[in-house]
């Protein structure tokens, strides 16, 4: 039988912060999804993970 790997550690810790009494979300929320669920950055574009909803940026002139 196959040795199992371990598995890694949710790092969900990262995409918060703590500025005195109140936490600040650093990265933004699906819309589809609801809350819990955080896009990823790239670029040019948001993107779910999870559903795979995009929101691309607006180019600057």
């Amino acid at each position: 039988m196959a040795d199992k790997k371990d598995k890694k550690d949710s790092q969900v810790y990262k995409f918060y912060k703590i500025d005195g009494n109140s936490v600040i979300r650093l990265k933004r929320d699906c819309p589809r999804c609801g809350k819990g669920v955080f896009m990823a950055v790239h670029k040019d574009r948001l993107t779910c993970g999870k559903c795979g909803f995009t929101e691309f940026n607006k180019k600057k002139i």
